[in-house]
């Protein structure tokens, strides 16, 4: 039987930079950086260490969802909702009797409802267990997202949430391709949110030595990935969201198509809790098995959207892990840390990745990694510094590397 072709036909984004797909993609080809100064909370007052993320800010859910419906929604899923809505517009994708029940709804989070556990929590403490919202738990869990796009928009295919920390979002996507070729679904809404800026997060990251905390005077400078001065991750919230279609079904509809996704692949580490093998092994072999899923050889991928954390282990060793899999032609394949303007928000960050490939397919122009003023030597690759590129490119490599040891790469290419 041949293969179904996955194709990607809508997109959404709630994010630091903008509140839709199209002024964050003008902002990312700007270079302009979505970190500032928390806002929702004192961190200073606090004592934390770092003072800075990239928040989504005077986000208002009614303009995409009922109001009543929304306060009852932790933010994390807020932002999902609202990228589908736009994702699925994009797409001109209408839902209706005839289509409902083959349209899937795959979401991924790496942490899921935090604040409103927060919430709980404090409410439980101060005014007794009997004044705990009755929602707190729906709110809560990490299928919220999957389980309100579908009463939102209608769908009624399979749904599931997915959590794999950092990599969460590439794997919902892989797991979107999978419905697909297997027939299980003829369009998927798919991606990603995080909204868990909360304060025992950020403690929690700051004691494991993993956030920025030596730019809390000049946050937009923060996120620099590759470059000699970085010094942790900028944690961030957002929530992107692409629709994809068998396709056939695409066509048959008259839809727009922007590109296809044409392979996953994924690993684990088997090597540590948090920090990745000296050698990038895992990396490797994820790239190397979604590049042989997409049928393609190596030497055809000709850009690499990077994960990119903006940490010392994480940047050197995917340098040696792009070295691994692309050989000498490495150094000129060009490779952008979109981090450097978004900030880094786990579940959320592989779908807006996915996102801006296809805004350099469609418009010929690579997105540059901000903040690279003094590259790591041990950085050496072509990583698109501080201004972005005009170029033509084909097929992308898209990689998301996550805590627990979990690596997946998605290869995205023009569609022909």
């Amino acid at each position: 039987m041949e293969r179904r072709r996955v194709v990607i036909t809508g997109l959404g984004s709630i994010n630091p930079l903008a509140h839709s797909w199209g002024e964050t993609w003008t902002k990312l080809v700007a270079g302009e950086s979505g970190i500032a100064r928390i806002a929702k909370y004192d961190a200073e007052a606090l004592n934390l260490e770092t003072l800075i993320a990239g928040e989504v800010r005077d986000f208002d859910p009614s303009r995409w969802m009922d109001a009543k419906t929304a306060r009852r929604m932790d933010p994390f899923t807020q932002y999902a909702v609202a990228a589908a809505v736009e994702a699925v517009a994009h797409a001109r994708l209408a839902v209706t009797e005839a289509n409902r029940d083959r349209i899937a709804v795959i979401l991924a989070t790496g942490v899921g409802g935090l604040k409103t556990v927060v919430d709980s929590e404090t409410t439980r403490q101060q005014r007794g267990p009997r004044r705990v919202s009755p929602f707190c738990v729906p709110m809560l869990m990490p299928n919220a997202a999957a389980g309100q796009v579908s009463l939102t928009l209608g769908m009624r295919g399979a749904g599931m949430a997915i959590g794999s920390a950092c990599a969460s979002s590439n794997d919902a996507i892989g797991m979107a391709v999978a419905s697909i070729r297997l027939g299980w679904a003829d369009a998927v809404v798919t991606g990603g949110s995080e909204a868990a800026l909360e304060p025992v997060a950020m403690a929690g990251f700051n004691q494991a030595g993993a956030l920025a905390t030596k730019f809390n005077d000049a946050p937009t400078k923060a996120s620099r990935p590759f470059d000699r001065d970085r010094d942790g991750f900028v944690f961030s919230e957002m929530g992107t969201v692409l629709v994809l279609e068998d396709e056939g079904y695409a066509r048959a509809r008259g839809a727009t198509i922007l590109a296809e996704l044409a392979g996953y692949g994924a690993s684990m580490d088997s090597y540590h809790l948090t920090a990745p093998p000296p050698d990038g092994n895992g990396a490797v072999r994820a790239m190397r098995a979604a590049i042989a899923d997409a049928g393609m050889e190596p030497n055809a991928i000709d850009y690499v959207s990077a994960h990119g954390t903006s940490t010392g282990p994480n940047d050197r060793t995917e340098t040696l892990a792009l070295k691994a899999v692309l050989g000498p032609r490495a150094y000129e394949v060009p490779v952008t840390g979109l981090k450097s303007m978004t900030g880094h928000s786990a579940g959320g960050c592989g779908a807006i990745e996915a996102a801006a490939i296809i805004g350099s397919l469609l418009d010929d122009i690579l997105p540059p990694t901000i903040n690279l003023d003094n590259p790591d030597p041990d950085c050496d690759l072509d990583y698109v510094p501080n201004v972005a590129r005009k170029a033509r490119v084909h097929a992308v490599l898209s990689n998301g590397f996550g805590f627990g040891g979990h690596n997946s790469c998605l290869v995205i290419r023009r569609y022909a």
